[in-house]
């Protein structure tokens, strides 16, 4: 019988601590005000439309909208039109930020062999914007410095910290050469200023199958991951050397008048030229004569060498970002 008793307490236990959660004050809210914060809590949660974020989410995206871009403004004039509609005293401010987007991007193998890197995600029949290619912006890292480099290749595994002190113990010197890392397990800033550090003079990055492909699930369109020509964009700004923000404003509102750091003096762009791509233009590179220069004691083989063991073989490869 204590048994039972026991167990028919838990419910009720559970159902008084309930009970008195919702009783008590929220935090910085007295009694009777928390009953109100609650009341309008759940008018809020019970307002936003599904089909309307759907909606919402199909205007916004129905274009390309890069910083800058027309579809970006006219992004921000309908924005500004619903907020004038729900009742808000909304306006738009403008400021002028450092955006800086490629004029030329070329990626070679010049020995042993020659291969030419795509650098290009072909169309997907079931994403119709994805054949807007006139107005995308081409597959790059933003805040990479310009540059021209041809060097050895050498693979560095997620080009963190650890991965370049495991060369080092095996006395693999990046110094003087292009290096190629995988994205993941850090911010992507990281690799392209650590390969800096120790002296690399250009850094590719690429999505592993193995961390966004098709040793994960299906890729896109028939799963959510990533594709053979699928390359992952965005920033490799120096945060840790600088603030947030516009890298020619840092600590003030990019304003007109606002006083500007020089470009080519910038602590936020990076100090070697970097450029992202697709397992599919990985693979000549790290895979079979491209393979970089490392130690088959290492065990960083990308997935998609997986049925090859990476030996000492030097390949040279040809950047211009």
């Amino acid at each position: 019988m204590r048994r039972v008793a026991l167990l028919w307490m838990i419910p009720i236990l559970v159902f008084l601590l309930s009970a008195r959660a919702d009783e008590e004050p929220l935090q910085g809210f007295t009694s009777q005000s928390s009953a109100a914060e609650r009341q309008w809590e759940e008018r809020f949660r019970a307002m936003p439309s599904p089909d309307n974020q759907r909606e919402y989410m199909r205007r916004l995206t129905a274009r390309p909208h890069n910083v800058g871009s027309p579809y970006d403004k006219d992004n921000a004039e309908w924005i500004l039109s619903k907020f004038k509609e729900w009742g808000w005293d909304a306006h738009i401010e403008t400021f002028e930020v450092l955006f800086p987007t490629p004029k030329d991007r070329v990626l070679e193998m010049i020995e042993p062999t020659r291969f030419t890197a795509k650098l290009q995600e072909p169309p997907v029949s079931v994403d119709p914007t994805s054949n807007q290619q006139s107005e995308q912006l081409p597959s790059y890292n933003a805040y990479s410095v310009d540059g021209d480099v041809t060097a050895p290749l050498i693979f560095v595994n997620y080009g963190l910290p650890k991965d370049y002190e495991e060369l080092d113990r095996l006395g693999v010197s990046v110094k003087g050469a292009i290096v190629i890392a995988k994205y993941g397990n850090s911010w992507r800033g990281i690799k392209p200023k650590v390969a800096a550090e120790h002296g690399a003079i250009g850094c590719l990055i690429y999505s592993d199958p193995q961390d966004d492909g098709y040793s994960v699930d299906d890729v896109f369109p028939e799963g959510p991951m990533r594709p053979a020509d699928g390359v992952q964009r965005g920033s490799v700004m120096d945060f840790p050397s600088n603030s947030p923000g516009d890298p020619l404003t840092p600590g003030v509102g990019a304003t007109h008048n606002a006083k500007r750091l020089p470009v080519k003096d910038n602590p936020s762009l990076t100090k070697i030229p970097v450029l992202p791509i697709s397992y599919g233009d990985a693979q000549p590179f790290t895979c079979g004569a491209g393979r970089s220069r490392v130690s088959e004691r290492l065990a960083w083989q990308p997935r998609h060498c997986l049925s090859r063991r990476a030996r000492p073989r030097k390949s040279s490869s040809e950047g211009s970002f």
